[in-house]
């Protein structure tokens, strides 16, 4: 078996994130960060010291995408720490990363739809469970009820 000495990764020096970054991506991504409820963002590093910006959203500042700058890349993950987007202009990666929220929101709008039809044709079957068995107890009483009138 051969053994393959490799390089360590050095700490980057590029420090953190230059003001036009940061004011793109709160600009682009933060419309809504205004609203009681709304988004949040923080700032990180990685393990090497590559920024990362972090978008947060409700319950409890989770996180909802990250962007990272390795380099001169730009890479756009999703809080799962999937990979959603690649790209060394930012402009772009911040739009994609918009894209992403409002496709996250409109999930949550469908979801919580299913869930509202879910529970309506529930209450509706238990419902006419009942009524059901009401007007199977009238067929059998009210014919001896009327015996005793």
């Amino acid at each position: 078996m051969n053994v393959i000495a490799f390089q360590p990764r050095m700490l980057q020096l590029d420090g953190p994130w230059r003001t036009g970054e940061l004011n793109a991506m709160v600009e682009t991504l933060m419309p809504e960060a205004t609203r009681p409820g709304g988004l949040g963002w923080d700032v990180g590093l990685t393990e090497i010291g590559d920024p990362q910006f972090y978008l947060l959203g409700p319950p409890q500042d989770e996180c909802l995408l990250c962007i990272s700058r390795i380099g001169r890349r730009y890479v756009l993950e999703d809080g799962a720490g999937h990979v959603l987007f690649e790209h060394y202009r930012l402009s772009l990666l911040v739009e994609r990363a918009k894209a992403a929220l409002q496709k996250r929101k409109a999930q949550i709008v469908a979801r919580a739809a299913l869930v509202w039809c879910a529970l309506r044709e529930t209450v509706e079957e238990r419902l006419d469970a009942l009524v059901l068995e009401g007007e199977e107890l009238l067929a059998h009483c009210v014919p001896q009820l009327a015996a005793l009138a």
